[in-house]
């Protein structure tokens, strides 16, 4: 039995690598736009949790006896404005997010062979501090191609940590990945000593 992991999220690949997890790659490959537009209804946690699994399912169909770990994360404002990878406007979501409460969703399905056997969601609480225009414009020039791409446009384990005045909850799931809960259950299931 292999654990793959349905992402090419380079920080999510670096928490397992980091904690000593033997596991593989394979892209889920598939328009999270259209997912998402086709989910919006949903409450965020369970956007975040129905965007995981069908990453974890689409891959697992074709891994037949593997562990397979889709993971999702969204972000919203206080109000429920929902917030995406903002891309080249990366200035304008700092803009929006700076001296407010904001909450990230990070949920983690694991898929075997088709079908869902575990999940979990974790939710933590940022607090950006006001940003400086000037602030901004030199984050944005250092940050901008690694950023963009990240959901609420900052990477926490690098100079994002500069964004915030305050953070409740888990790192790891901030990162993308609720990775204590998901080591725990891998340990059950013996993929991983205990």
């Amino acid at each position: 039995m292999t654990l793959v992991l349905a992402s090419k999220s380079a920080s999510r690949a670096a928490m397992l690598k980091a904690a000593s997890v033997p596991f593989e790659v394979q892209g889920a490959n598939m328009d999270e736009d259209a997912a998402k537009a086709s989910m919006a209804a949903l409450p965020l946690r369970d956007l975040a949790d129905a965007l995981a699994e069908l990453k974890a399912v689409k891959v697992s169909r074709s891994r037949p006896g593997d562990l397979v770990v889709g993971s999702d994360s969204v972000v919203a404002l206080e109000d429920g404005t929902r917030l995406d990878k903002p891309g080249g406007a990366l200035a304008e979501q700092l803009r929006l997010l700076s001296g407010r409460t904001h909450k990230l969703w990070s949920a983690a399905v694991v898929a075997e062979n088709g079908a869902p056997v575990w999940r979990h969601v974790e939710v933590a609480t940022l607090t950006m501090r006001t940003l400086s225009e000037g602030f901004i414009a030199d984050y944005v020039a250092r940050e901008g191609a690694f950023a963009g791409e990240c959901v609420g446009g900052y990477r926490i384990e690098g100079p994002g940590a500069q964004l915030f005045t305050k953070i409740e909850g888990s790192h790891f799931a901030i990162m993308g990945l609720p990775l204590l809960p998901l080591l725990a259950w891998l340990r059950e299931r013996g993929v991983l000593a205990s």
